[in-house]
């Protein structure tokens, strides 16, 4: 019997029979090993060093995927099927009195897919590659139907990355085959009443959890950049996130009279007694709004955005000259790299896949992740352009791709680089410490002053090398960004109080006595703080058990108070209130187009 042709030669060809080496016809790779390697290259598998096909067409990738998803004892099985359906199958069945194979319940309990890069033989003739390609006609049925209707609705895309989103299908799913979904006009009624029961509900926890934990007013500005100027009021706890209003401030940007009515509108509405602090951008509007707040109201705290502020530092820093140089120099090693897809596919076969690009972040922020990619992919990056595939390409001879190759291989470029990442680094930990999804109040204050230790010892504590450093981040740290709650918080922090190597220096007791004298408004609250502030600070009694020892680490601070600070319950009471709040307002992402399309109408 004469053999056929195997049908992914239509798409390769054979350059050299000894080695069996073959060229793709859509990338032209070439591959040694023969045809069966070069169909992992047009499925789009990876396989040992074998790298995707990337301009193979869709429908190719999809039939060479089927042929390597069938066993070759497939094809046989599939037509002994079909004579015995044509002879009368369901007569065997009933004359052997067993009932016909249920298809549903036969060897689900393991993989009813196939392995693609091992294919077998199923002890017994259950169709696996035809069930496996059924689903996968179901998936993409069901996934043209959901893109159908935000396309059609016009929903934005980002409504994908709700977290409602997976919930909604997944509860579908659970209600199988036969799921009627409600009508427009049940949405509009019943369900509309139902869900805003459940919000008020969620509302109604949250304001009893203000009252121990108190909370934070954020408030997140937007600008088109033009003439409109969004406001977003929002209350958190660490029990959660609620949504007040938002409301347009075109036109009243500077008009700090107009801000502070807003800002105390909101703190009223909270509760006064609620609030620790107002979070909002460090704006010069919004920061002598804050501190008329202040005035009005002693016991609250306005803060501008961490996340803002580090951001500024960030971008200072990024304005020096020798920084500026090598960021510039790196985005134009990035931009190259992306500009073709294979030389792209080539990066990330060296580097193993990783990207340089981060998108949903802060351009500085964003800069400086890609330099830190290039320094730590500094050796593979180097093999790259000196290795035999790169040099055989023809885009290696063109100009851009020598100019990448020289400042690749200059020593002042990876020099600065290594610089720049050494000193940006130790600020960007911070940054991932404030937008995190845990209450950063507790070590806002002692992350800075790492991040400037830090630097100090990456110059040798050499003076007129980190000083000048120093006084960028001081700027914004000092004049800005630095509070009296952030002193408290770290002083009342256990991890950082009872650390080793910590040290309670004049800036964080003033803080604390600063803190304490604006939250505890009644005079019997001073008395008892006094008397249970030297408590704390020897770790007497309760603070000082074994499970209290460990904790310091092992619990959040909040909770650590909670749990072992009962023996000191007004100094308790105010620790849990500061380390309770959040330094930034960032953990809020809204889609600002939602509240604009609503002002707009």
């Amino acid at each position: 019997m004469v053999r056929g042709r195997d049908a992914c030669w239509e798409h390769c060809v054979l350059i050299d029979a000894a080695r069996q080496k073959v060229r793709c016809n859509y990338c032209q790779r070439e591959f040694s090993g023969g045809v069966y390697r070069m169909k992992f290259h047009l499925a789009q598998i990876r396989n040992k060093d074998i790298v995707p096909c990337t301009e193979v067409p869709n429908d190719v990738r999809d039939h060479i995927q089927g042929i390597l998803s069938t066993p070759k004892k497939q094809k046989t099985l599939k037509r002994q099927r079909v004579e015995q359906v044509g002879n009368g199958q369901q007569n065997s069945s009933s004359a052997s009195g067993g009932a016909p194979p249920n298809r549903g319940s036969s060897e689900q309990n393991g993989s009813v897919c196939p392995s693609l890069l091992f294919p077998h033989a199923s002890p017994s003739p259950q169709p696996e590659p035809m069930v496996y390609d059924v689903q996968n006609q179901k998936q993409e049925y069901a996934d043209k139907k959901i893109a159908l209707f935000f396309f059609y609705n016009a929903v934005p895309f980002s409504a994908a990355a709700s977290t409602y989103y997976q919930e909604m299908v997944d509860a579908i799913a659970e209600c199988g085959v036969g799921y009627k979904a409600p009508s427009s006009e049940k949405l509009r009624c019943n369900l509309l009443e139902k869900v805003k029961a459940n919000v008020n509900d969620m509302h109604k926890r949250l304001r009893d959890e203000w009252q121990e934990t108190g909370c934070t007013i954020l408030c997140n500005c937007w600008s088109d950049g033009r003439t409109k100027s969004l406001v977003v009021f929002s209350v958190t706890c660490p029990k959660g996130t609620i949504f007040l209003r938002s409301i347009d401030v075109s036109g009243h940007n500077d008009d700090t009279d107009y801000l502070f009515g807003l800002l105390e509108s909101i703190v009223l509405e909270v509760g006064a007694e609620n609030v620790v602090q107002v979070l909002t951008d460090s704006a010069d509007s919004y920061a002598y709004a804050g501190k008329l707040l202040m005035d009005k109201y002693p016991s609250i705290f306005w803060s501008p955005c961490a996340s803002h502020c580090i951001t500024k530092i960030l971008e200072d820093l990024s304005e020096l000259e020798w920084a500026s140089t090598v960021l510039e120099e790196a985005t134009t090693i990035t931009k190259y790299i992306y500009s073709n897809e294979w030389i792209l596919n080539t990066v990330r076969k060296f580097t193993g896949g990783v990207e340089l690009i981060r998108p949903k972040i802060s351009r500085y922020v964003a800069n400086f992740l890609s330099l830190r990619f290039l320094v730590f992919q500094e050796d593979n990056l180097k093999h790259m352009f000196s290795h035999a595939e790169w040099l055989a390409s023809s885009g290696s001879r063109r100009p851009d791709a020598q100019l990448i190759k020289s400042m690749l291989n200059a020593e002042q470029f990876w020099s600065s680089a290594r610089e720049a990442v050494c000193v940006f680094e130790p600020l960007v930990k911070v940054l991932r410490i404030v937008e995190g999804d845990m209450p950063a109040m507790g070590y806002l204050y002692e992350g800075m002053e790492k991040a400037k230790t830090s630097i100090k010892a990456y110059y040798n504590g050499i003076a007129e090398r980190y000083l000048p450093i120093w006084d960028i981040i001081e700027r914004r740290w000092n004049v800005q960004l630095h509070s009296p709650l952030h002193a408290a918080a770290a002083f009342l922090n256990p991890s950082i109080f009872y650390g080793l190597n910590f040290k309670v220096d004049s800036r964080i007791r003033n803080g604390f006595q600063e803190a304490m004298m604006k939250m505890a408004i009644e005079e019997t609250d001073k008395v008892e703080i006094t008397k249970e502030h030297p408590l704390y600070i020897n770790a007497h009694g309760a603070l000082g058990t074994e499970f209290a020892t460990r904790g310091r680490t092992l619990n959040a601070p909040g909770d650590w108070w909670a749990g072992y600070g009962y023996e000191i319950p007004t100094l308790q009471r105010f620790a849990i209130r500061i380390l309770s709040q959040p330094c930034s307002s960032q953990w809020c992402r809204w889609n600002w187009s939602n509240f604009e399309t609503l002002h707009s109408k």
